[in-house]
């Protein structure tokens, strides 16, 4: 995929802010500036997904929030059960942290249980809510990403995300990006954590990426811009 266009480039991002200490101006900021930069979504904590739908109705953009996150360390029970309340508080798409000890220890039967978990939840909306399935790509040795990505796959994921942007390994890599591309043709690749400049979201677009997070979008799209001699 070429990226041509400041608004090309802004159509790909989720403009995301997932502090804890996040408030309810710092959201409607965020809003206000997927609104004006038609950002693909804003990405925020379940506790804001009431507000973000409200403020984003009608605009394009769409909320997105996560489930299980960061750790992605609880049932695949209670991960439906969050997923079912953001989607009723107006959720469009869902970035699930998939259970990592699951795919460290290769155990396909409880990774595929923990996913389509929350897959059956966002299918049982019309329309259908986008499911992403965050597999912390940089805790993960090349075979343990190719397993992660072969059962998210099969479990029905809509996209497979490298990152929380939270684990002490770091996030999106542009290696990690292509593989995961090949491991998973019949799913869209979702790359963040520690994407902040314009350099590095296109090469995570090069290796395949469809989708990028990012908290400092605005940044990013500012830097496209002065390097191509366009407007914001």
């Amino acid at each position: 995929m070429t990226i041509q266009t400041v608004q090309e480039l802004a159509a790909l991002i989720d403009h995301s802010l997932l502090s804890s200490t996040a408030v309810e101006s710092d959201i409607r900021r965020l809003c206000q500036e997927a609104i004006e930069h038609r950002f693909a979504a804003v990405s925020i904590a379940p506790r804001w997904v009431p507000l973000a739908a409200k403020l984003l109705r009608g605009t394009g953009v769409r909320t997105d929030t996560v489930v299980g996150f960061p750790l992605g360390a609880v049932s695949p029970r209670l991960k439906a059960i969050e997923a079912e309340e953001v989607i009723m508080n107006g959720a469009d798409e869902v970035d699930m942290v998939a259970d990592l000890a699951a795919i460290l220890q290769g155990e396909e039967e409880t990774l595929l249980k923990d996913i389509e978990s929350v897959r059956r939840v966002c299918r049982r909306v019309s329309p259908p809510v986008v499911l992403k399935v965050i597999i912390e790509s940089a805790a993960l040795s090349e075979e343990q990403i190719v397993f992660a990505c072969r059962v998210g796959q099969q479990a029905g994921a809509d996209y497979l995300k490298t990152s929380t942007g939270m684990h002490k390994a770091g996030g999106a890599a542009a290696g990690h990006v292509r593989l995961m591309a090949q491991a998973a043709p019949r799913c869209k690749i979702k790359a963040a954590g520690g994407i902040r400049t314009a350099e590095q979201a296109l090469a995570m677009i090069e290796a395949g990426a469809s989708r990028l997070g990012s908290s400092a979008s605005v940044q990013i799209l500012e830097g496209f811009a002065s390097a191509a001699g366009q407007k914001m």
